[in-house]
């Protein structure tokens, strides 16, 4: 796990930029303290931050490789891990091809010199991917399957830059000439879904490398992206009697992907909430290293903490389980430098809570194991069970249909009925826009009175919808979640907060074989007895603690409704408002009107308040440069 920076010239000038890749490099020391390094030709710089995992005296980055006739030829660099590197290098040592490490990094550049771009097909992993052929004179660029880790660019006259972060492209702009004005049309999907949607960053001239995506770059040219990630979902009906044979093979490809994930050599804990996600994954890793700490989060505020569920669980599985609670004074506190190590704002409040245990598990273990993405692949979310409750809205003819939605059109809200006309009487296309909305139309009005009058949702939401046209109604709403909601949200914070603490954060459910188990598991196993990710908990059964099995996920839950209302957060809200700069972005009245809405009990406005605070704090920073974020920089044991 580590970070990368990285320039190709367009008039071979490569040499006259090593300086400023350096002097970029340290804004994302936290990616990886351990080892710094730059290689430049007069073509290419790369630079890199590494946090030894795997082959820690060797493995140094940027990594030069070549056939024996050119055994410099290609240089990598790369941010992630490959888990079947073993695997992988057994391969193609049959093959004839020779390692002189012993890392996972080598395996993908001897790779890639055997399988050329298809070598993305046999990585089992989470990557950013950077590699420059000396001889055919082209830089290839890879994002692994989901978008567990990152990848900026932009592209200037003077050259492509690319980075694990943003803020080193920032850094560089002055020596590129590139021009860092904000993306409005970036800055209403933001305040509409509480992320930026990949491709899109808040800078007009800085993009994202999508997820599942590869793409060639030469000297003067425009990068030409590929994608080769096309999830399918190819549901399979299961005969009655045969369920168990699926639960089988679940829980298998699940138990196989947490031993590889298990790799490394450092120590692995893993965080641990009162779902079913994270403890089955301790659980699994409980059989690989029988020491395992687990690490859980909450609040002091009842009803707003999994702390003794996950104590629970710990117990019953038998690892030793460290417990972080916080305040909502150092909440408020962590919110610039969180913020400044995002790149770009995500309205999740969750992010705190994660930033404080990421911190407090890196004072133990290098590596933790999470639970992300078992809702997008198991079926874990409630609105999943939509298009069962909406099915009888498919058998009214069409003008009784057009009926009913004006009928629910006029309806006041809050009228009972309302929300099952407008939902029952749209699309999927046009109700469904995915595990995230903080304002409709006419919100975002009232605070950005610039928003464009023929916005709507589908702008993002249409093109993956597209590829989605053949599957069933849960396995659409599935696959647009993990290109907008799961790769916009859940992942970034995953890398972004535990890489501020300098820890890896590694996601088994996000692997390649688990999904293809999961892609092919019918509706009716989603969701099922009342309840979501069925398929999962009957596969866990045996592996679980019973007090988890059926219980709903909360994840790490905020007091942000009470906060924002009383002494907490409310005048750390309100100074944020009125200091912030974003007149020209925000109708900043109109946001303290919301503000004392919410205090009075009018309406909750948490979330809303909550995208627009998250927002005018980035912008503070990155823009205004009025705010100080107050990074340190921390000195960890390289082999803890």
């Amino acid at each position: 796990m580590c970070g990368l920076l990285g320039f190709l010239s367009s008039n071979e000038n490569a040499a006259s930029f090593v300086d400023a890749v350096e002097r970029a490099l340290p804004c994302m020391r936290h990616r990886g303290p351990d080892d710094a390094g730059t290689w430049h030709d007069q073509d290419a710089v790369f630079g890199f931050n590494r946090l030894s995992i795997i082959d820690l005296e060797h493995s140094h980055q940027p990594l030069r490789w070549g056939p024996p006739e050119n055994p410099e030829r290609y240089a990598l660099t790369f941010n992630g891990e490959i888990y079947n590197y073993l695997e992988l290098r057994e391969e193609l040592q049959a093959e004839g091809h020779e390692f002189r490490t012993q890392g996972d990094s080598e395996t993908i550049v001897v790779g890639f010199h055997h399988w050329g771009e298809k070598v993305v097909d046999h990585l089992r992993g989470m990557f950013g991917i950077a590699i420059w052929d000396t001889e055919t004179h082209r830089l290839f660029l890879a994002r692994d399957q989901f978008g567990i880790k990152p990848l900026f660019y932009a592209t200037t006259e003077a050259g492509t830059v690319f980075s694990s972060e943003k803020k080193t492209i920032l850094e560089m702009a002055p020596e590129l000439g590139l021009g860092l004005e904000l993306d409005q049309r970036a800055i209403e999907h933001y305040v509409d879904l509480q992320y930026v949607p990949e491709p899109e960053s808040l800078h007009q001239k800085i993009r994202r490398l999508e997820s599942g995506s590869i793409a060639w770059v030469e000297p003067g040219g425009k990068l030409q992206e590929e994608r080769y990630f096309k999830p399918q979902f190819p549901v399979q009906a299961v005969p009655k009697g045969k369920e168990q044979d699926l639960f089988d093979r679940i829980a298998r490809a699940l138990e196989d992907s947490v031993e590889k994930h298990m790799r490394a050599d450092v120590t692995v804990g893993s965080f641990l909430s009162g779902g079913i996600d994270s403890t089955a994954i301790a659980t699994l890793a409980k059989r690989h290293n029988p020491n395992l700490l687990t690490f859980t989060t909450g609040f002091e505020r009842e009803g707003y903490s999994e702390v003794d569920v996950a104590a629970e669980s710990a117990a019953a599985i038998g690892v030793e389980h460290i417990v972080k609670v916080v305040s909502p004074e150092e909440y408020a506190g962590a919110i610039p430098k969180i913020m400044w190590y995002l790149d770009d704002p995500v309205a999740d409040p969750s992010l705190v809570p994660l930033y404080f245990v990421a911190a407090e598990a890196r004072k133990h273990v290098k590596v933790v194991l999470s639970g992300e993405g078992a809702d997008e692949l198991f079926g874990g979310y409630t609105i999943y069970k939509e298009p069962l409750s909406l099915a009888p809205f498919e058998k009214i003819p069409s003008p009784l249909l057009k009926g009913l939605r004006k009928l629910g059109q006029v309806l006041p809200e809050g009228v009972k009925g309302k929300s099952l006309l407008d939902r029952g009487t749209q699309s999927m296309e046009e109700r469904y826009y995915g595990n995230a909305r903080s304002f409709n139309f006419e919100q975002m009005q009232r605070v950005i009175p610039w928003a464009r009058p023929e916005w709507d949702h589908r702008e993002v939401t249409a093109p993956i919808y597209a590829r989605s046209t053949h599957m069933d109604p849960v396995a659409r709403m599935q696959h647009l979640d993990l290109f907008t909601w799961m790769r916009g949200d859940i992942l970034v914070k995953a890398d972004k907060i535990n890489m501020a603490n300098s820890l890896e954060l590694r996601v088994p459910f996000l692997d390649k074989e688990v999904f293809k188990v999961a892609e092919t598991i019918p509706h009716d196993l989603k969701i099922a007895n009342g309840t979501t990710k069925y398929a999962l908990r009957k596969a866990m059964e045996q592996i679980v603690p019973p007090h988890v099995l059926h219980r709903k996920k909360l994840g790490f839950p905020v007091p942000m409704r009470h906060w924002l209302a009383g002494d907490e957060l409310f005048g750390w809200a309100q100074d944020t408002i009125t200091e912030s700069g974003t007149e020209e972005i925000f109708n900043k009245q109109a946001v303290l009107e919301m503000l004392k809405e919410h205090r009075d009990g009018v309406s909750d406005h948490s979330r809303r308040l909550w995208t627009v605070l998250a927002f005018m704090v980035w912008h503070g920073i990155f823009v205004e440069k009025r705010i100080d974020p107050q990074i340190e920089h921390h000195d960890y044991p390289v082999d803890i």
